[in-house]
C-alpha cells in the first residue's frame, strides 16, 4: 500500500471492525514520523489517552513503560496517542521521567487534527468532543485488527490485562485453540468444539480434559 493510499482516511468511515484490516495511517510522533505499515510482522498495541499532564493517564503511561520489556519479548510495538501537540507530549514525557523516575520508551502520536483518533473511533462526543477516550487496539502482524477495548475517561486500564490478551491471541493463532476466562500461559486451553455428530462422538474418546462433547480442555506442549 502506497503512502498516498494510506492518507486516504475518508475511505474508512465508522468504527473499525474486528478481523478486518486495521485502518492505515501516517502520523507524527515523539519518535518522528511513523506509518502503521512500518510495523508489519509485529503485533501492535495502539492506545489512546484523553490528555497529557493528567493523573490517570500518567499512571497508565508509567505502567506501560514498566511492562514495555515484556511487550517487546512477545514482538509487540506499543504506540500511544492523544489529541495534543508533539511539544506537549515531549514536555509530559520529560516530566514523568523527572517526577517519577520512569522513561517512556514508546512513540506517542500527536493528533491535534484528530485524523487517527477519528479513523479509529477514539472520539466519543458524549464523553468529550476534544479528547480521545481510553481505547486500546490490538493489531496482528498481518495488520488485521484483532481486539478493541474502550474505557471511560475517569478510569484507568489494567496494562497486565492488555499484555495477557495479546499472549492469549498469539496462543490461539499458533495452536488453533481458544482460551478460557482469565487464561494465562501454562493454563489449559479450550479445544474448538466438534462440528459434526461423528466428531462429537469421537471427541469424548480423545485424551483431553473432557467435560462433555462440546467442552474440552488440554495442556499445550511446553
Amino acid at each position: 500500500m502506497s503512502d498516498v493510499q494510506e492518507l486516504k482516511t475518508e475511505e474508512y468511515q465508522g468504527l473499525p471492525r474486528l478481523n478486518e484490516p486495521a485502518p492505515p495511517f501516517t502520523a507524527n510522533t515523539t519518535h518522528g514520523p511513523i506509518r502503521l505499515s512500518d510495523f508489519k510482522g509485529k503485533w501492535v498495541v495502539l492506545f489512546s489517552h484523553p490528555a497529557d499532564f493528567t493523573p490517570v493517564c500518567t499512571t497508565e503511561f508509567i505502567a506501560f513503560a514498566k511492562k514495555f520489556p515484556e511487550f517487546e519479548k512477545i514482538n509487540v510495538q506499543v504506540i500511544g496517542l492523544s489529541i495534543d501537540s508533539i511539544y506537549s507530549h515531549i514536555a509530559w514525557i520529560r516530566n514523568i521521567e523527572e517526577k517519577f523516575g520512569v522513561k517512556i520508551p514508546f512513540p506517542v502520536i500527536a493528533d491535534l487534527d484528530m485524523k487517527v483518533a477519528k479513523l479509529y473511533g477514539m472520539v466519543h462526543p458524549q464523553a468529550s468532543d476534544t479528547s480521545a477516550v481510553r481505547a486500546v487496539f490490538v493489531i496482528d502482524p498481518s495488520q488485521v485488527l484483532r481486539a478493541m477495548i474502550y474505557y471511560p475517561l475517569t478510569n484507568g486500564r489494567s496494562i497486565d490485562e492488555i499484555l495477557r490478551l495479546v499472549k492469549a491471541l498469539q496462543t490461539s493463532d499458533e495452536n488453533g485453540v481458544a482460551t478460557p476466562e482469565n487464561w494465562h500461559p501454562g493454563d489449559s486451553v479450550i479445544v474448538p468444539p466438534p462440528a459434526t455428530q461423528k466428531e462429537a462422538e469421537e471427541r469424548v474418546k480423545q485424551p483431553y480434559e473432557v467435560v462433555d462433547w462440546y467442552f474440552s480442555r488440554k495442556k499445550l506442549d511446553e
